[in-house]
């Protein structure tokens, strides 16, 4: 056993490196999070808009076992949302410019959220408005309705700002944290989903939770567009539309990186083109507590729990018990325990293809593949 240096949160670290031929303990691993006052079993959450309101996910995953399923955004009356064509397929990712439709938020509760309750899912309700006082009301809607957490989706228009997105402005972003804070019940967390697309970002974070926010959803899509070269006019009705996708994950873990170093003690759902369990831990390592799963569930319904999974694998060849052990761990200093050859960004594990650690006895099994190393060893000895 290693014992390693507290980390910047003050948590003493303790990793176990597992021996060659001993058995992976995936089901050792307590994947438990905490959320504000909301404490899961597990870190892996849909994200709002790629599964309604999770219905259509059930034949694929048990969704009592995730964290939870985070709702499209309801708003207080029904949206028909934008003309179509509202998707397009970019590199490594799509645009989406549907435009918040939706049934309204009496229809929600009567319908999806009751769904929801009657299946024991824990439902995270996102919300959306146009204005301050929409976010008030929807909020007020949802007190002592069966939710897990609101989700304040900040990423719309102001009507009353000339059409400024809320959660580019701190002042705004922060009146409609409050209004919502007010609106639901104390016992409730309130998050908010910013948008990646400011130059300060920490300080609209901050403004937030000094808002009332409990915690922080990051990060909602980036603007971007698509031309039809054949048509030679934008892909999308609306012309431009939102990138999700791997595309984004770089610029999704930069954020969360940069939030928990300027706030450590807030709780940080990440999100932003999460397709493996090794994506998640990436996005844990540099400081989320939860993740959440969007655009990969278009061609893998099932991802939700294959992520999950996948996370706790991660964990357990990484000699941790906890999820919590890995959180902001990416922030330590770099002497405690850097692998010398790490696996490739996005790479699965091999367990059964295993590596020794260098440096340590052999017989620890790393779970990375080193045979890149080597080869650029001999093309460097040739030379």
């Amino acid at each position: 056993m290693t014992e390693m240096p507290s980390t910047p949160e003050g948590r003493k670290m303790s990793i176990t490196l597992r021996r060659s031929g001993e058995a992976p303990r995936h089901s050792a691993v307590d994947m438990t999070t905490t959320l504000g006052s909301l404490t899961v079993p597990d870190p892996v959450f849909t994200a709002s808009g790629c599964a309604a309101s999770g219905q259509e996910l059930a034949p694929f995953n048990d969704l009592t076992a995730i964290g939870g399923v985070v709702t499209k955004s309801i708003q207080l009356t029904a949206r028909a949302g934008r003309a179509t064509p509202r998707m397009a397929e970019t590199p490594s990712g799509m645009l989406n410019s549907i435009g918040l439709q939706g049934p309204g938020v009496d229809v929600f509760i009567k319908r999806d959220l009751a769904w929801l309750e009657e299946h024991g899912v824990r439902a995270v309700v996102s919300i959306a408005g146009s204005t301050i006082e929409d976010y008030g009301k929807l909020a007020g809607k949802l007190r002592g309705k069966p939710l897990a957490m609101v989700e304040v989706n900040i990423s719309c228009p102001n009507v009353e700002d000339r059409g400024q997105v809320f959660a580019c402005d701190a002042s705004a972003a922060a009146a409609v944290v409050a209004a919502v804070r007010r609106g639901t019940a104390s016992g409730v967390p309130v998050f908010a989903k910013l948008s990646p697309d400011v130059t300060d970002l920490v300080s609209i974070a901050t403004a937030c939770v000094d808002a009332g926010a409990s915690g922080l959803t990051l990060i909602n899509t980036t603007l971007g567009m698509v031309i039809d070269t054949k048509t030679m006019r934008p892909a999308l009705a609306g012309v431009t539309g939102g990138l999700s996708g791997p595309a984004i994950r770089p610029l999704a873990l930069r954020c969360v990186w940069q939030v928990h170093q300027a706030l450590p003690d807030i709780p940080i759902v990440g999100v932003g083109g999460i397709r493996t369990g090794l994506d998640a831990l990436q996005f844990i390592l540099a400081g989320a507590s939860a993740v959440q799963v969007g655009t990969v569930i278009f061609h893998d319904p099932g991802a939700p729990a294959r992520v999950s999974r996948e996370l706790r694998e991660a964990l357990a060849a990484r000699g941790m018990d906890r999820l919590e052990q890995a959180i902001g761990l990416g922030h330590r200093p770099p002497d405690m325990m850097v692998p010398e050859a790490p696996e490739p960004l996005g790479a699965e594990l091999s367990p059964a293809e295993p590596e020794s650690y260098p440096g340590y006895p052999p017989g620890y099994e790393s779970g990375y593949d080193t045979s890149y190393e080597d080869e650029a060893m001999r093309l460097t000895e040739d030379a």
